[in-house]
């Protein structure tokens, strides 16, 4: 049982943060725990990113994260490496 435990536990790892093994993360599939590694992004801006992109379908360009409440230019400047929006 416990290592299927840790199996679990090193899936989960995985996934939540798939984004960056390729050096980025995909604005437009992240999931909450890998949108909250994004500086200045906690839980309920994560959480508010899901929910623009439910609600207004995948976005076009990172700065269309701007319109979201408490997301400002600098936490932009600060990640403009590490977000993306896919391939879209």
């Amino acid at each position: 049982m416990d290592i299927l435990r840790k199996m679990l536990v090193v899936t989960l790892f995985c996934l939540a943060f798939q984004g960056f093994a390729a050096g980025t993360i995909d604005i437009n599939t992240a999931d909450k725990e890998t949108l909250m590694a994004v500086k200045g992004v906690g839980e309920k801006r994560a959480g508010a990113i899901i929910a623009f992109r439910e609600k207004n379908g995948p976005f076009k360009s990172v700065e269309q994260l701007l319109q979201i409440d408490g997301i400002g230019p600098s936490t932009l400047e600060n990640n403009q490496e590490l977000l993306t929006i896919g391939q879209n």
